[in-house]
């Protein structure tokens, strides 16, 4: 018979401006390190950029150990990285960045997007990986919104967008190195959302927008919600009009030791990847990000 999962605790987000750029950060938090595999996220916006902006500011940095999945709710970002990768993506796009080995890239607003301003909000969520795959090549792939599976509930009142894994029958376009689940879900206000297969995977869930209900427990906007290791199926109920972050894996079980930019299993690892990296075996990102 299957069993559900339950609300073991709701961890709202904590505010974390970059400059002008709203930010707030609900894992790692207070109480809450991982939720193993998923590491790190920063929801940025929403928010309104003006004409002649300067746009967003994460210029060129180095990765290693992880992957990165950055969500485009709203506006518009170039990537460019030293494996020669460049695009960009617009709203309801997803960018999925395997750093591997290490890699450097830049997430900016392109051209247009600083002269004209406009709306953005993007989210961008951290997933380890295991020691046997940290030094994989790098690898990124770039999703407008119209390459994403767009799959109604079962009730008609919600609608799932599948990046990776299977759901309702279909499959999603990313094919992930270890196997991760990921979308995100809009619920009209009374929808319901369910999800199988869960029994011994972590589930990773953030209300971006609105407010659910689990088992009589309520998680209201910028929370991250934390359930339980028992069940194989989660249901919910969303109480408004709600955007979520949804997704599950397999945990890794592995020490986890991070130094800004880096993920790796040990101290050593960390120290040889700030040598690697400062003896520019992750090359540097070439100049421009554009249009």
């Amino acid at each position: 018979m299957l069993s559900e999962r339950k609300v073991r605790r709701c961890h709202p987000a904590q505010r974390d401006d970059i400059g002008d750029l709203v930010t707030r950060r609900p894992l790692p938090g207070p109480g809450l390190d991982q939720v193993d595999p998923f590491l790190f996220l920063n929801h940025h916006g929403p928010q309104v950029y003006p004409p002649g902006n300067r746009g967003l500011p994460f210029g060129p940095h180095p990765h290693r150990g992880f992957e990165t999945v950055t969500f485009i709710v709203d506006g518009e970002l170039a990537h460019l990285d030293t494996a020669g990768h460049q695009s960009v993506i617009r709203a309801g796009g997803v960018q999925w960045m395997t750093a591997g080995s290490g890699t450097s890239h830049s997430e900016l607003s392109p051209e247009s997007f600083r002269q004209r301003g406009g709306p953005l909000e993007i989210l961008q969520l951290w997933i380890n990986l295991p020691a046997r795959l940290k030094m994989a090549p790098p690898a990124y792939v770039g999703l407008q919104r119209e390459s994403i599976p767009a799959l109604p509930t079962a009730d008609g009142r919600g609608r799932v967008d599948l990046i990776a894994g299977r759901w309702g029958g279909a499959e999603g376009p990313i094919d992930s190195l270890t196997g991760v689940f990921m979308s995100t879900v809009e619920l009209a206000v009374g929808g319901t959302f369910v999800c199988g297969g869960l029994a011994h995977r972590s589930v990773f869930l953030y209300v971006v927008r609105g407010a659910i209900d689990i088992g009589g427990e309520r998680a209201k906007e910028h929370v991250l919600v934390e359930l339980d290791d028992d069940g194989d199926r989660l249901v919910l109920e969303s109480v408004g009009d709600t955007v979520l972050l949804f997704g599950h894996a397999e945990p890794i079980g592995e020490p986890v030791v991070a130094h800004g930019p880096f993920v790796m299993n040990t101290r050593e690892e960390i120290a040889q990847a700030i040598r690697d990296y400062q003896a520019g075996r992750f090359n540097a990102v070439p100049a421009g990000t554009g249009d």
